[in-house]
């Protein structure tokens, strides 16, 4: 049987054949006949950013459970959301995240439906204002992720990195979205490099624009896209003290701004500087006998790695240091640590590993 997307003789058209053919089923994604909800849309592609489908799904269902409209996250205390999302990473995006579903409700008119509107909000940038304004408004909007990106330049065996060449790649893009349907464009192609041409596997028979792939046609589509060179990522070295009192630990609450930004801490050396071995005492919450545990816990960040020796102690006074609090170890779960510290407590033997 031949499939309706292979009988296309327009690319746009192949492309959105395929697409209502083979997409996947997911949460955020408007049915057939449906109106796409801006909220669902836009809460998906912020959690999507740096983020696999796989780990969203699951955590995304939580957050609509938890705040079924705009408005309820709008309402909710920003410690709540932050805690919701530990172990997604990038804290920022939940803080902007809070910030823009309050200026969203404080508007009488809503999510804007224009690409340049949507970027003057908190933590959207130019790739999440064209997704949203494509997919949720139907707007005739270019979204570049990285699944576009490999299938633009496969398509035309594009020889530099795309970000090196991001205006062609948005023009070729461009050529395959619909008028008609701008957001299912937008989806299909992303659809297309997430199912088919993906990164170590394309499957080039499964295509419905292999005809037209110059990549194919070469024998190459693996040397595609060109890589830029990656600069290897400074290691970092630091440490993470955890005071206990009976069945409690020391937390603190980190500042708004930097990494794990309002995030609920172990204490900690500046952890995005590389602190010596003999300085790392005076990071110390208290005067205790602290004793380092064998076998750092490591992390990797966007930009640096991370290896951080842990230190634990027992507490004699009663009082918290400042700007601290105990907090019950059957608790630490519902602290919404970040992912860094949950390593350090399963280090420490306070939660499960």
């Amino acid at each position: 049987m031949i499939k309706p997307y292979a009988r296309s003789t327009k690319p746009a058209e192949a492309l959105l054949a395929w697409y209502d053919a083979e997409r996947r089923d997911l949460p955020w994604r408007a049915r057939r006949g449906e109106a796409p909800d801006p909220y669902r849309v836009w809460l998906s592609e912020i959690m999507l950013q740096q983020t696999t489908v796989a780990t969203v799904k699951e955590r995304y269902a939580a957050f609509l459970s938890r705040w079924p409209t705009l408005g309820d996250l709008a309402r909710a205390p920003l410690d709540d959301v932050l805690a919701q999302w530990a172990g997604l990473g990038y804290y920022a995006r939940a803080r902007n995240l809070h910030a823009c579903a309050r200026a969203v409700a404080a508007s009488s008119d809503g999510f804007p439906q224009e690409e340049e509107a949507l970027r003057r909000l908190p933590g959207i940038g130019p790739y999440t204002a064209a997704a949203v304004a494509a997919i949720a408004f139907n707007e005739p909007c270019v979204a570049i992720d990285g699944n576009v990106e490999r299938v633009i330049a496969r398509l035309h065996a594009v020889e530099k990195p795309p970000r090196k060449v991001a205006p062609l790649i948005r023009d070729k893009a461009a050529a395959l979205m619909s008028r008609a349907r701008p957001g299912d464009s937008v989806q299909a192609l992303m659809e297309l490099g997430a199912l088919i041409c993906t990164p170590r596997a394309p499957n080039c028979a499964a295509c419905p624009l292999s005809s037209r792939c110059a990549a194919r046609r070469l024998g190459a589509p693996l040397n595609y896209p060109a890589r830029a060179p990656k600069p290897q990522k400074p290691r970092r070295r630091g440490a993470i003290f955890i005071l206990r009192r009976g069945d409690e630990a020391l937390l603190r609450r980190l500042p708004p701004r930097g990494l794990f930004g309002g995030m609920n801490a172990f204490p900690s050396t500046p952890l995005t500087q590389d602190v010596p071995a003999e300085e790392v005492s005076r990071f110390a919450p208290c005067a205790a006998r602290w004793r380092a545990l064998e076998h750092p816990v490591t992390h990797v960040f966007t930009h640096f790695a991370l290896e951080a020796t842990v230190f634990v102690a027992h507490a004699r006074a009663k009082a918290p240091p400042a700007d601290c609090r105990w907090a019950a170890r059957a608790n630490l779960d519902k602290e919404g640590l970040p992912t860094l510290m949950r390593k350090a407590a399963a280090h420490a033997g306070l939660v499960d590993a």
